[in-house]
């Protein structure tokens, strides 16, 4: 067609890509939502990144792994190893606490391009002119460079241009060379991955901890009605000597008197009834305010100095509700949902009626206010030297607010650590984590069968989500009594005490009542205690025969002892022939010393089980073709055993669970001793 005869739907379309930009980078793991969220580490954790690159055609490709500590820090390279079908990987490890951020760039890298060809060729004369080539490719290399890289690339060329075909190829492959042309060598095509990914390196406490809650109202003197901070303090020697490293206080605010609930949540308190904790804020104060019965601002600051003293972080109760005389509901109204009769719509549950909490209403048009002073309580207690955050029902709140309002806290305070209690649905808990929570409640206290266990915690440990959601495992709160608790006796709690400390790196109890092993429930059918320290205080009597502190301080040994423990990714389910007997193990880092674990638990609390378990152990470092020593780190037991197959015997009135450390190799003859 005549061109002036062409008409605009005849003529090309426009180009509007780099087209000699040949690289194409996918599948980049670890990536969450495409990059729209950050993945998680603790300080010494390294980042093992992976993608698939690759080009058209049959060129050399130079791939780099990218990555610096903020946004305004030089990037640090490191090339990505070829692992086969395309599929590239490199690491890099956080040694500073705040947000790290890595990309991936590649190129067609033509002096590796031509130097697999070189090493390819055999005729004189193809050699001699792939020289002349080769040292162009220097040449330009050394236009680039400057100093010592230029000169010596200058002169790696002219001994390239010098050499004897036969000895091209040992030139091309020196390592001088290739290190030179590593930094200066072509990359005017460079693709690079978008968007920037960013990992968020946090203190190792955020892994691997222990927490303990206790409500220091009942921690009681002699005399006393109604205990203090000061009486938590003196709890913090005997916690310590437990291994627990976090303790957490329910709300420690003035407790509202209006619809205030009485023992058992019964709706009419009597006069000296203290309420629940959760109903925040009376004429005295609101969130920044201390109880006074519980003492002063000094009190708690006290309590926190001495708890770190004792190598314990503090963690402090974040709940954004309201009792209805708190402060908020006089001074800002609007931040509150008002019902048709003049009354403030208090919080429901469906059948369960909280009279005594008023939620926010975070579609109020004042919402930025109330954004700006829930951040101001979060400061308030960040000012204080807190840096452990339990928040109460994240999940009634929007998500963009904690999306700001972590995202600022950590900016300031990278230690942050922010606990997600909520018991909901999947997305929404997982949401919650993506958004920057440290650590998520978990639904461990109510899966109870091996099949329940195993399929729970392997999504947990090996599904792509561990990337940010990081379990921490309860087997007691002061709302939830489970059925095995009530009704499986003494050795249901040393069960599920064990398995919340070795199926998860950081776990918790509802301390006393836990201790104790509190099993009455309210009525039939209810998982909320009987006496519940929610609504009363309670004398406990931490030094009865029964207790389990002696247990739980041989569970927090040896999860300090074993780095094993330590994490939760390398957590495996291995073989039983018994469905009433868990099996699994975990193992020590990969660059890191220690044994492997293997935890045998008895899932039946009444009665004792035996079985077969089936171990892979060359997978475990363990030679098959030798003997190797299971030691039970709980009884001190010490078995010899003999390939993949062995047999257990539990029985719960002694101990329902094995924690064995099983021994590589035996380290002399005179381990045998032990056998004799």
């Amino acid at each position: 067609m005549p061109a002036s005869t062409r008409t605009d739907a005849t003529l090309p379309p426009p180009i509007t890509v780099e087209g000699r930009q040949r690289v194409v980078i996918e599948g980049v793991t670890p990536c969450v939502d495409g990059g729209r969220f950050a993945i998680k580490r603790v300080l010494g954790e390294s980042v093992q990144v992976e993608a698939d690159i690759f080009c058209d055609g049959h060129d050399v490709l130079r791939c780099l792994l990218r990555h610096r500590h903020g946004a305004d820090d030089p990037w640090r390279d490191t090339p990505l190893r070829a692992v086969g079908n395309d599929r590239w990987r490199g690491s890099f490890t956080v040694d500073t606490l705040g947000t790290y951020e890595y990309t991936l760039t590649a190129w067609v890298d033509p002096f590796l391009t031509w130097q697999h060809d070189l090493l390819r060729r055999q005729d004189p004369q193809d050699i001699a002119l792939a020289q002349q080539i080769g040292a162009s490719h220097l040449a330009a290399a050394a236009a680039r460079a400057d100093g010592d890289d230029r000169q010596r690339l200058h002169a790696l060329a002219d001994r390239l241009l010098a050499a004897a075909p036969q000895d091209a190829a040992t030139v091309a492959s020196d390592g001088e060379l290739l290190a030179l042309m590593a930094r200066h060598g072509e990359r005017r095509f460079a693709a690079t991955h978008a968007p920037v990914l960013t990992v968020w390196a946090e203190p190792v406490r955020a892994r691997f901890s222990a927490w303990y809650e206790l409500f220091p109202r009942s921690c009681l003197r002699e005399g006393q009605r109604h205990g203090t901070l000061a009486g938590a303090e003196q709890r913090l020697p005997d916690i310590a000597a437990m291994g627990f490293d976090v303790l957490y206080l329910p709300p420690i605010h003035p407790i509202g008197r209006a619809f205030r609930k009485g023992p058992n949540n019964t709706l009419v308190a009597g006069p000296d009834d203290p309420g629940c904790p959760w109903a925040i804020g009376a004429a005295e104060g609101g969130h920044t305010t201390v109880h006074p019965q519980l003492g002063t601002l000094d009190d708690f600051r006290r309590l926190l100095t001495r708890a770190r003293e004792h190598g314990i972080e503090l963690a402090m109760d974040l709940a954004f509700q309201c009792a209805p005389d708190h402060p908020y509901v006089g001074e800002h109204p609007a931040w509150f949902r008002w019902r048709p009769d003049g009354t403030v719509q208090y919080a429901e549950n469906p059948p369960k009626k909280y009279q005594d909490i008023y939620p926010f209403d975070f579609e109020t048009d004042d919402w930025q206010a109330l954004w700006q002073e829930l951040l101001g309580v979060t400061n308030f207690w960040l000012e204080q030297g807190v840096r452990i955050f339990r928040v109460d029902n994240p999940h009634t709140k929007p998500f963009a607010l904690w999306a700001w309002l972590i995202s600022d806290v950590k900016r300031r305070h990278p230690d942050a650590i922010f606990l997600s209690e909520a018991f909901t649905r999947p997305r929404i808990m997982h949401r919650l984590a993506k958004l920057g929570f440290t650590q998520s409640y978990t639904y461990f206290a109510w899966r109870n069968t091996k099949q329940e266990l195993t399929d729970y915690f392997t999504e947990l440990a090996q599904h792509a989500s561990r990337e940010y959601f990081r379990p921490n495992l309860w087997p007691n709160t002061p709302d939830i009594l489970t059925e095995f608790l009530q009704f499986g006796g003494r050795a249901a709690f040393m069960l599920r005490g064990a398995l919340a400390a070795t199926l998860g790196a950081s776990y918790g109890v509802y301390g006393p009542a836990f201790e104790l092993c509190e099993h009455a429930p309210r009525e039939p059918g209810s998982e909320e205690y009987r006496d519940s320290e929610k609504y009363q205080v309670r004398r406990w009597d931490l030094t009865r025969a029964d207790s389990l502190r002696d247990y739980l301080t041989r569970l927090n040994r040896i999860r300090r002892d074993n780095p094993a423990l330590q994490a939760d990714w390398s957590l495996r389910f291995h073989p039983v022939d018994n469905d009433l007997l868990l099996c699994f193990s975990k193992s020590p880092p990969d660059d890191g010393e220690g044994d492997v674990i293997v935890v045998v638990a008895n899932l039946d609390p009444h009665h004792t089980q035996t079985g077969w378990i089936d171990l892979p152990l060359a997978d475990l470092g363990i030679d098959p073709q030798r003997p190797y020593q299971a030691h039970d780190l709980l009884s001190g037991a010490r078995y010899l055993w003999q390939g993949a197959r062995n047999f257990v015997q539990l029985d719960p009135a002694a101990a329902p669970v094995h924690i064995l450390r099983l021994r590589r190799r035996l380290r002399s003859e005179r381990d045998f001793d032990y056998f004799q």
